[in-house]
């Protein structure tokens, strides 16, 4: 018998977390003539081209979105790259889940490399029992679990369109 799922959203409670998730982003960024949306390959990738897509329409904010790749199992095993100089830049890292924290943690580091001017981190869910000091600015969904849960999300294309608690 496999794990059980709970769906904690559906696609429309997706659209609606995104759309409240981009204004925030605004609303942290309102004084910045611009801002990079740096998505961590996979879902989060998703999630950034859609907050970017949404923030074109809502506000006069230049909008860029570059992907950072790396393991998310094993993120000490590979050098962690990001393509552009993002040196006195306004950026948000992007995840679609928070679960343990480790791959943020990961991913943040190469960034501060760099010396941004500001920095945040926004997922569309975020599980409270994290194992890594991280914690998301601008959080979609937040949920409490137990060390044993876990969460999933699902895609379409370039869509995300659940997310399950197993």
């Amino acid at each position: 018998m496999g794990k059980q799922r709970t769906i904690i959203l559906d696609k429309e409670r997706i659209n609606w977390k995104l759309q409240r998730m981009a204004y925030q982003v605004w609303e942290n960024y309102s004084n910045e003539k611009s801002v990079t949306l740096i998505g961590i390959e996979g879902s989060g990738t998703i999630v950034a081209k859609s907050l970017a897509r949404r923030l074109k329409e809502i506000s006069p904010l230049q909008v860029e979105t570059i992907i950072v790749k790396l393991n998310k199992r094993k993120p000490v095993s590979d050098e962690i790259s990001i393509s552009e100089d993002l040196t006195g830049k306004a950026v948000v890292l992007i995840d679609d889940v928070a679960n343990s924290g480790k791959t943020l943690l990961y991913a943040l580091a190469p960034i501060l490399r760099y010396e941004p001017k500001k920095v945040m981190i926004a997922v569309l869910v975020d599980r409270r029992h994290k194992s890594f000091p991280i914690t998301p600015d601008i959080v979609g969904h937040s949920v409490s679990t137990t060390l044993q849960e876990h969460i999933d999300v699902e895609t379409e294309g370039e869509h995300i369109t659940a997310a399950y608690l197993q």
